[in-house]
């Protein structure tokens, strides 16, 4: 008998290829001769790497510079010409001191944080041959419209008087022009893939700076100087590139990761994919489903969003299409029967059905997913039923 186990990770407690560890050691100590495929996967955003590496990708760091200008040892992914990079790793929120020490981003991050270290890591790629590149993004500190990220890859920002810009988004409010002539040539050659489910414009009320701003520790104000400068940003593109770069502000997409979408899109020719179809592609998922008897995904939440695309969804969705049974395992699920029902899951596992505090939950999540791993490896028929016969599976 063969599970392959697909996971999400378990956001504040364990990473994907740590959840489908645990689930896989608890089925294992219930049944010992059976056979499971491990794949971590993600939904585009911070996990994404993990999902790589999972997948035969090869690990490979680099020093960039973090969002508020201090070098940071970032991680990306390579399979031959292909490149999986996780911005979060060069320009994530989790990287700003203030949160390293325990607090959160503030009015000073917000307004100066750049992307640069995204665009050193795809400069680093394609130092190593990669001409396929996926960007995954979210967690992003940065609401800088992605210039950073062309700064990484050799365009010069300035203002009216010659000077160069400093980094983050409202230094924008003061570019003049931008200086492509160092720009790395090797871009020609290469294709984008923005992996993400934001459909947010670069700009306005549904943009970058206002409704991703605030969780980034913009004020208000900040909000109205950000989307001003980001604005600015795309009057003095279009005047370098055309008219393509007004078209990719509204853009569905352009707003994700405080702008570097509309970079992207603008200037980088991405085509922007959701997140769980790119992973799935790149992990090979619905090719190794082939002669299993019973998938299991999952992610820390099972909630409302989960429906909109998320990772449980995406994998219900291959296994399916195979014809093979699905069950999630959750920290905690917020949905009705009828609604995991829906979604064609035929069982549904939370850490809360055995132990109700949430913070012991989070806190001991690698032990409670192998009890659920034992529980259900102990409900397992003899043969889980495919379901292109008749039967089911209930575990």
């Amino acid at each position: 008998m063969r599970v392959v186990i697909a996971p999400d990770k378990f956001k504040g407690s364990l990473s994907a290829p740590d959840v489908a560890a645990r689930l896989s050691a608890g089925l294992q100590s219930a049944v010992a001769d059976l056979e499971t495929t491990l794949i971590p996967v993600a939904d585009g955003g911070e996990g994404t790497l993990d999902a790589a590496v999972g997948s035969g990708f090869t690990r490979r760091t680099a020093t960039v510079t973090g969002p508020t200008g201090q070098p940071v040892r970032a991680d990306f992914a390579v399979r031959g010409r292909e490149a999986v990079i996780e911005m979060a790793a060069a320009s994530g929120l989790a990287l700003l001191p203030s949160v390293i020490h325990g607090g959160g981003p503030d009015s000073g991050t917000a307004t100066t944080a750049t992307s640069l270290g995204t665009g050193e890591l795809i400069r680093a790629a394609l130092d190593l041959g990669c001409r396929q590149i996926i960007l995954g993004v979210g967690g992003s500190a940065n609401t800088d419209g992605g210039a950073g990220v062309l700064q990484g890859l050799g365009a010069v920002f300035l203002d009216n008087e010659g000077n160069e810009l400093p980094g983050g988004g409202a230094a924008l409010a003061r570019l003049d022009r931008i200086e492509f002539s160092g720009l790395d040539v090797r871009l020609e050659d290469a294709r984008f893939t923005l992996a993400s489910d934001v459909d947010n414009p670069l700009l306005g009320s549904s943009g970058a700076a206002a409704i991703f701003g605030p969780q980034k520790g913009a004020t208000p104000s900040d909000v109205v100087a950000l989307d001003a400068a980001l604005a600015n940003f795309v009057s003095v593109l279009a005047g370098e590139i055309g008219t393509r770069a007004e078209r990719a502000a509204v853009a569905p997409g352009a707003g994700a990761a405080g702008g570097v979408g509309y970079i992207a899109i603008a200037a980088l020719a991405a085509a922007r994919r959701p997140g769980i179809d790119v992973v799935l592609e790149f992990t090979g998922l619905e090719q190794r489903l082939a002669g299993a008897d019973l998938v299991i995904t999952g992610e820390g939440s099972l909630d409302e969003q989960s429906l909109l695309g998320k990772t449980p969804m995406g994998v219900a969705r291959a296994a399916a299409r195979a014809g093979i049974p699905v069950i999630a395992v959750c920290g905690r699920s917020t949905l009705s029967p009828e609604q995991l029902t829906q979604a064609g899951f035929k069982a549904v596992h939370a850490l809360t059905d055995l132990e109700s505090n949430v913070e012991k939950c989070m806190a001991e999540a690698g032990p409670l997913l192998e009890q659920l791993g034992k529980h259900i490896g102990v409900h397992l028929p003899t043969s889980a039923a495919r379901t292109d016969t008749k039967e089911n599976v209930h575990v």
